[in-house]
């Protein structure tokens, strides 16, 4: 299974991108959300990959979609846990920043939702029925390019892991330290990293 590429982009689709790796071209599909978050007018490239066959008239097609973290990977994954949206229909959904797609969710906005592709209004309940409460660090997701993941260290792995994701999410180091000791300040009964970031998005809403 493809978890990864890096190379150079020779083309860029609506909805794909066409990348060199040594020699070969590789054509990753990516949603529109992703899309127009990537600059094209750097060197080699990195993306993580969700790799699937899609199984077509009796044969198997190899299909590989790109995105530019982890983060961005993890909340594809959970929509395509919505009954009825597979890899395609949910890289065509998502086609708005991943950021407002989660807060549409955790807002119950179904006139937002409704307006992604392919999302009708009983799809759109759907997917709030299945997620809400659950996409609250991707509602964390800042509008900029790719970074790499970087890890430090905390007394603690949970702090560890909640800061990592925020890093990813384009926030600064000592920012994403305070919102995260603030989250376990007003609620230390949260178990896991998920449930550290939901508390962490939810105050950031309450401010606003």
């Amino acid at each position: 299974m493809i978890c990864r590429i890096r190379g150079k982009i020779i083309q860029k689709n609506e909805n794909s991108i066409l990348i060199d790796v040594n020699g070969l071209g590789y054509d990753l599909l990516m949603p529109q959300g992703v899309l127009k978050c990537l600059k094209v007018d750097r060197g080699n490239v990195e993306f993580v990959t969700f790799h699937y066959l899609h199984i077509e008239h009796s044969r198997s097609i190899p299909i590989l979609i790109g995105f530019l973290n982890e983060v961005e990977k993890e909340f594809f994954e959970k929509i395509i846990t919505v009954s009825g949206i597979g890899p395609k229909a949910a890289v065509r959904a998502i086609n708005e920043p991943i950021a407002e797609i989660a807060r549409a969710i955790d807002c119950e906005d179904i006139k937002f939702l409704k307006s992604l592709p392919g999302i009708g209004q009983q799809k759109a309940r759907q997917i709030i029925a299945k997620l809400q409460g659950k996409v609250g660090k991707f509602a964390l997701i800042q509008s900029s390019g790719k970074t790499e993941p970087e890890v430090h260290n905390t007394k603690s792995g949970l702090i560890a892991e909640a800061v990592s994701v925020l890093l990813q999410l384009q926030y600064k180091k000592q920012e994403a330290e305070r919102m995260v000791k603030e989250a376990l300040e007003r609620n230390l009964e949260l178990k896991n990293s998920e449930e550290l970031l939901n508390e962490v998005y939810k105050q950031r809403v309450k401010h606003k």
